[in-house]
């Protein structure tokens, strides 16, 4: 299900009108309304790989609780290191798995060396790598001693099941979107108009500007030694429009989506292309990745002095 499609546009109103009205306030049927929806919204792509969705939903919630409660400090370790492996391992298995494998098939053929890699037949599991991170995220901050586990599973699926991020982000925080959820929410007839705004201008990126770009960039690419120097120029600014529009344009698209259910995610872009060097354009580009990255990765690890 996509957010351009028809189908999101009948789905997006009955989930909003029974979130409001057919639970009458109560954010604990919100939840199971919000947790329902969700699956089925991820269930449309793929049925199949709810149960990958459900299984890496459960494997942080019990490990979060387990961590939280470890004797010492090497059971702690022992949990962090559990989540972390499985997670990854999903992830790498099959988002990687068949890149590197023929990769490396390649690189021993140009050798002389004759090899047979089994490579996967399977489609890539829709927003695998957006949950993966939403669960990291929430087993790293309980190791680390941010936060406490969330006790309640709905409560914590919801989390990291919430629809509108399931797409293209942006990657959420425990720190900063599980507090909102396990709190009552009140209808907000602002934020539900700024919502809709934020909704019809990433509409507007997407088909109006990314989807029309992307017809110009295509025809200059697939037939490149046809045009010219200029022309190829031309192809690569459409090529730049279309790749941010359609990011952008979805990231907003969930952003106001969110809003309209009383929740506030994190902004995922900030005009990147007015960025004055390569280090400043990561900062505004994908914000809630790169952030990521540099606050569970690269600091850890030291940042700029190790």
């Amino acid at each position: 299900m996509l957010f351009n499609s028809l189908s999101f546009a009948i789905f997006l109103p009955i989930v909003f009108l029974c979130y409001w009205f057919a639970t009458k306030g109560n954010f604990k049927l919100q939840n199971i309304l919000l947790l329902v929806s969700s699956y089925f919204f991820y269930a449309c792509w793929d049925y199949r790989f709810l149960f990958l969705l459900i299984f890496s939903t459960l494997l942080d919630y019990s490990t979060g609780i387990k961590m939280h409660g470890a004797k010492n400090q090497s059971m702690k370790k022992f949990w962090l290191a559990l989540s972390v492996c499985i997670n990854l391992g999903f992830l790498g298995i099959f988002k990687y798995y068949n890149f590197f494998a023929s990769s490396f098939a390649d690189g021993l053929s140009l050798l002389g060396i004759s090899s047979s890699f089994v490579t996967l037949q399977v489609i890539l599991p829709v927003g695998i790598s957006f949950y993966t991170f939403h669960g990291l995220s929430y087993v790293l901050d309980i190791y680390n001693n941010k936060i406490e586990p969330e006790r309640n599973f709905v409560d914590y699926s919801v989390f990291v099941s919430f629809f509108p991020l399931l797409v293209a982000g942006p990657i959420e925080r425990a720190t900063h979107l599980l507090p909102q959820i396990i709190k009552k929410r009140e209808f907000d007839y602002t934020k539900a108009v700024d919502g809709m705004r934020q909704i019809l201008w990433g509409l507007f990126k997407k088909i109006v500007i990314a989807d029309n770009c992307a017809v110009y960039a295509n025809t200059i690419f697939n037939n490149s030694a046809a045009y010219s120097g200029s022309t190829l120029v031309a192809g690569a600014l459409f090529f730049s429009f279309q790749i941010y529009c359609d990011f952008s344009g979805y990231s907003d698209i969930a952003i106001g989506t969110a809003r309209l259910f009383g929740i506030d995610l994190l902004r995922n872009f900030a005009f990147p292309y007015f960025s004055r060097d390569i280090a400043e354009f990561w900062r505004r580009w994908h914000i809630s990745l790169s952030s990521w990255f540099r606050d569970y990765l690269y600091i850890p690890l030291g940042g700029s002095k190790g």
